[in-house]
């Protein structure tokens, strides 16, 4: 029963957050565009039309914090950090030495790459 009401909240909680969120999209609209860019004012059933509209576009049909798929930098930041920590100390050096040359930091430290003259550095 504990659950049920706290999703209850959380539903209302939501529809009340979009409600506001559709009247600050309103107002602002109403406020700003009319002026600058000589178009209509709009209704609170358009500004939450367009506040769904943007949720869908720029971030997907998914609701609240997403625990499912792997966005940015988050699932390969994981992934990464239990790589460095399963690493010895040589290894680590070695995965830096490595990114380091691929990416172009830290030319001191790539020995093959070429030089100039088109050589190895250490062939001379």
């Amino acid at each position: 029963m504990k659950k049920f009401y706290k999703g209850l909240f959380c539903l209302l909680g939501g529809v009340a957050i979009f409600a506001a969120l559709g009247a600050v999209t309103m107002w602002l609209w109403n406020w700003l565009l009319p002026d600058i860019f000589g178009i209509t004012t709009i209704c609170y059933c358009q500004a939450l039309g367009i506040l769904a509209l943007a949720k869908i576009l720029f971030s997907g049909f998914g609701f609240g914090r997403c625990r499912c798929h792997h966005h940015g930098r988050g699932h390969y930041h994981n992934i990464m950090r239990e790589k460095w920590l399963a690493m010895n100390e040589d290894q680590r050096k070695e995965f830096l030495k490595k990114h380091r040359c691929r990416f172009g930091f830290g030319h001191d430290f790539c020995s093959d790459k070429k030089s100039e003259n088109g050589e190895k550095e250490g062939e001379q």
